[in-house]
């Protein structure tokens, strides 16, 4: 009984913040008129012949303020450069731009990114990945918020869109953490580093405040761009802040499980899985979303499981994912933890973490 009644606790726990967490989350409206200025909305592409022609006319139809899409090729080998420069002989605000050598000590999309930064002519850039399809209102309306509350980087979980039951065991993981473990929901008065979250599908910076702080270069060792850029931002007294991404944006992340499991994986060493943290994260998700299982049928339980299935439902409300993906909850956070694991255990080996046929030594991940 005393097992369960810890369970309850845990699962208490992420109630709580959920609870709090998708009162605070900021949801964003369209602002009235033209916004000044230019948004420069910065795409790299390696490999995204499927995506990129749908991702850009979803770009160049933003209204609210004026926009630019720069594409960086980053050597693709599959026609991603065709399409784009074809798209751009039809509209000038598209450009097209060819990545350098990788250097070493950088990722690959966080050297696109920066190439990328330097080829904007925008005061702001909005970056986004090529599987990222943008409303028409979401440039302008971070923007505005950007300006009104003196945020000098904006982010948020795009509308993720599950097609496949690989996609539904790992995707919603991302929601339920954001939401459900961290305090204020990456906020901006918030103004500690550690606390700091951030989306690289959906990321809006102020130009000079970006350049000033080093950009995407001050990070260049990196997988997960975003939480290490909106770490950089805080650690030098700007302000970042995460809003509800569903309403500005939509993405299809992965095409099933394979593709979930390795694409998490590549991040997950600059996340949950270092030797001190991933077996606390273990007790915290296990205890709450995986113990109650194994010690019904005691009423704190059940109760336990109750909460943890109200939660992940308002989540998913929120979030706009599918409802068909909250049964298999439980399956979800297994899944996350496993995923976790692996990339500590390869980490200890000193296999490499890898992405889109590249691959980065271990210790760059640390």
């Amino acid at each position: 009984m005393l097992l369960a009644w810890l369970a309850l606790g845990l699962a208490a726990l992420p109630a709580l913040f959920g609870m709090l967490n998708l009162w605070l989350l900021p949801r964003l409206r369209a602002p009235g008129g033209e916004q000044e200025g230019l948004v420069s909305i910065l795409i790299p592409a390696r490999d995204e012949a499927a995506n990129i022609e749908a991702c850009l006319r979803a770009a160049l139809a933003s209204r609210g303020v004026a926009v630019e899409a720069v594409v960086m090729d980053d050597a693709s080998r599959d026609g991603t450069g065709e399409i784009v420069a074809r798209l751009a002989e039809a509209d000038p605000r598209i450009r097209l731009v060819q990545a350098p050598p990788l250097p070493p000590d950088w990722t690959g999309k966080v050297h696109a990114c920066a190439r990328l930064a330097e080829a904007a002519r925008g005061t702001h850039l909005l970056f986004i990945d090529a599987d990222v399809r943008l409303a028409p209102d979401a440039a302008a309306a971070m923007l505005a918020h950007g300006r009104r509350h003196r945020i000098a980087m904006l982010s948020g979980v795009p509308r993720q869109l599950i097609g496949s039951l690989g996609e539904a065991l790992t995707v919603p993981a991302i929601n339920l953490l954001l939401l459900g473990y961290l305090p204020a929901v990456g906020r901006a008065f918030t103004r500690r580093a550690d606390l700091a979250a951030a989306c690289g599908q959906l990321i809006l910076c102020d130009r000079a405040i970006y350049e000033s702080v080093g950009g995407h270069g001050a990070v260049r060792h990196v997988l997960h761009d975003g939480l290490a850029l909106a770490r950089r931002f805080r650690a030098e007294g700007h302000r970042t802040e995460v809003v509800d991404g569903a309403p500005l944006a939509t993405c299809r992340m992965y095409g099933g499980f394979a593709e979930s499991w390795a694409g998490f994986m590549k991040n997950a060493r600059e996340g949950m899985a270092t030797p001190l943290g991933l077996p606390v994260w273990t007790v915290l998700l296990s205890g709450a979303h995986l113990w109650p299982w194994a010690l019904l049928p005691a009423p704190p339980a059940i109760a336990a499981i109750l909460l943890m299935f109200a939660l992940r439902a308002a989540i998913t409300w929120r979030a706009r994912e599918p409802w068909w993906t909250i049964p298999l909850h439980p399956l979800t956070v297994l899944v996350a933890l496993a995923i976790q694991w692996t990339a500590l255990i390869r980490w200890l080996l000193g296999r490499p973490a890898g992405w889109k046929g590249r691959a980065y030594p271990a210790t760059k991940a640390a």
